[in-house]
């Protein structure tokens, strides 16, 4: 019989090796693996002391400072790293057919305190209500078979993003500055268009589909769309 586990942990490290080229300094490989050990756990708290608990239980402080820096300091560009993502997970999903569709959407999490950027009290989707919460925008394809994430860029509130003292503090680069939702979503899927990505429907709720701006730049990068508006929106038939 198939050694299952086998196959597993071979598949994993081949997926991890993938990833460590794109990251840099080759002392960030087992960083990188232990912190993508730690996700697949089945873990409530997935913040770094828990996933160090996990990783080296016998010498959890010195493996909790090594998963903080490779996290919070190391410069290595998650872009870079989700493009290298799609590029090894892409051509499995397209096995199971072509992709159909680009789903734009954001996600809360629920955070307590003020110090993690972006934190900002706004509606939270996990909670269904307004609390203090950090929100991202993402960008995802997807054929009948399975979905994969392609773009994830955390939102920053205008109360962070035209505070200079938070700014500061948080080490936030003077480049980023305030978008909306429907900005950044947009921008995502013009990255995703110009690097070839197999195109699909776009599909969005109406928090990006009632802005006029974001459906006029699907227009114009002849993307076919299905989103939400809201009942006010006034339509017409093409011409």
């Amino acid at each position: 019989m198939p050694d299952w586990r086998a196959e597993s942990e071979a598949a994993f490290d081949a997926y991890v090796d993938a990833l460590i080229g794109v990251i840099g300094h080759a002392d960030r490989a087992e960083p990188l693996k232990d912190y993508c050990l730690g996700l697949l756990m089945p873990m409530e708290r997935k913040s770094v002391e828990p996933l160090a608990a996990v990783a080296a239980p016998s010498r959890v402080a010195a493996k909790h400072q090594s998963l903080l820096h490779f996290v919070g300091q190391a410069p290595w560009s998650d872009a870079t790293l989700l493009a290298r993502v799609r590029d090894w997970v892409l051509p499995q999903i397209e096995q199971r057919g072509p992709i159909r569709a680009w789903i734009v959407d954001d996600t809360g999490f629920p955070k307590k305190g003020k110090h993690s950027v972006g934190v900002a009290r706004q509606y939270c989707g996990q909670l269904g209500k307004q609390d203090n919460c950090q929100i991202a925008v993402s960008l995802s394809i997807a054929n009948d078979a399975a979905s994969l994430p392609i773009a994830y860029q955390l939102y920053l509130p205008h109360i962070w993003a035209e505070d200079p003292e938070q700014r500061r503090k948080a080490k936030i680069p003077a480049e980023i500055t305030f978008q909306t939702k429907p900005q950044i979503a947009l921008a995502q899927i013009k990255t995703a268009k110009a690097e070839g990505v197999s195109a699909g429907v776009v599909l969005a709720d109406a928090g990006y589909g009632a802005d006029g701006g974001f459906r006029a730049g699907l227009s114009e990068l002849d993307l076919s769309y299905v989103v939400g508006v809201q009942p006010t929106l006034s339509v017409w038939r093409p011409g």
